[in-house]
């Protein structure tokens, strides 16, 4: 389906439901309660929350609804061996990626390599270069497709278009984040109610955002712009923000020495607070009031 006529279709469907009222997509909120469980958060592709949530209609014409929803990262068999992420069943094409040491900035000390695999987890929906619904393993018996791991975008589509449940049958409508797909709805375009996700379409240029594959200072601590991790577990070093000795979700980490992506998100979600507290801000494993984010690293 082309994405004009979807865009034109979502907007008199929601125009006729009554929705038109709602926020215009700069400043639409979510719908998802963004409170126990990442179920309830929009890293549910399903986009089929309990009462009152979103509706998944809409996203119907744009990718498979799987009826799962950690599916869509991870699977109990069949997972990408070759890349080191828990169970992974996401596409994960291969990227050059323009990394920030190319702007050459004066103050950047320090070696960046290109992303790690704990920022490709990431990237692999957030690059714009993968169908948001582009697995390896679809639920049921005989959807396994080992070529599913590396796939381009128009190479996955068959594959996604076999899928017997909701979701586009024909063409190449499974959509990515990018201009031409997700953000034809939500990209600041007059769609009443579809939140704006520019900021979250991150594209393969890095140069724009905090470099992530990029090494931690070795020399840290007093009298270094740097601040000493506080705990170590495997191959990561972490900010031990309780002092009590684990790797908390709520902690800041490097992975390898390196800071990634997942070093300050994480994309099930993180309680502002006490159990059943609202999450985090955009996955933040901190919330960055008062620069708190910043101030786990940086000694300024």
């Amino acid at each position: 389906m082309n994405s004009q006529k979807i865009v034109v279709a979502m907007g008199l469907l929601l125009f006729g439901s009554g929705l038109a009222q709602a926020q215009t997509p700069s400043t639409a909120g979510t719908k998802f309660t963004n409170q126990g469980s990442i179920a309830n958060t929009r890293h549910n592709l399903t986009q089929r929350a309990p009462a009152a949530g979103p509706n998944g209609t809409f996203m119907d014409l744009v990718r498979n609804d799987y009826g799962e929803v950690c599916v869509y990262c991870h699977t109990p068999h069949g997972a990408d061996t070759n890349v080191k992420l828990p169970l992974w069943n996401r596409t994960t094409q291969a990227t050059t990626y323009k990394t920030y040491n190319e702007l050459k900035t004066s103050s950047l000390t320090q070696t960046v390599s290109q992303p790690g695999v704990n920022s490709l987890s990431c990237l692999s929906c957030h690059d714009g270069q993968t169908a948001v619904d582009s697995i390896i393993n679809m639920p049921g018996s005989g959807r396994y497709n080992a070529n599913q791991a590396t796939a381009t975008f128009a190479a996955s589509q068959t594959f996604l278009n076999s899928w017997p449940g909701t979701g586009p049958k024909t063409g190449a409508d499974h959509q990515a984040l990018n201009s031409a797909g997700c953000l034809s709805c939500h990209g600041g375009v007059a769609i009443p109610g579809a939140p704006d996700f520019r900021i979250a379409a991150i594209g393969t240029d890095l140069t724009n955002d905090h470099p992530v594959g990029i090494t931690f200072p070795t020399t840290n601590g007093p009298g270094t712009d740097f601040k000493t991790p506080t705990g170590t577990k495997g191959n990561a070093t972490f900010f031990d923000s309780n002092s009590n000795g684990n790797m908390d979700t709520g902690d800041v980490r490097l992975y390898d020495a390196k800071v990634e992506c997942a070093s300050c998100h994480d994309p099930h979600g993180v309680p502002s607070g006490a159990a059943g507290s609202t999450f985090n801000l955009t996955f933040m494993r901190v919330a960055n009031t008062n620069s708190a984010v910043c101030l786990t690293c940086h000694a300024k």
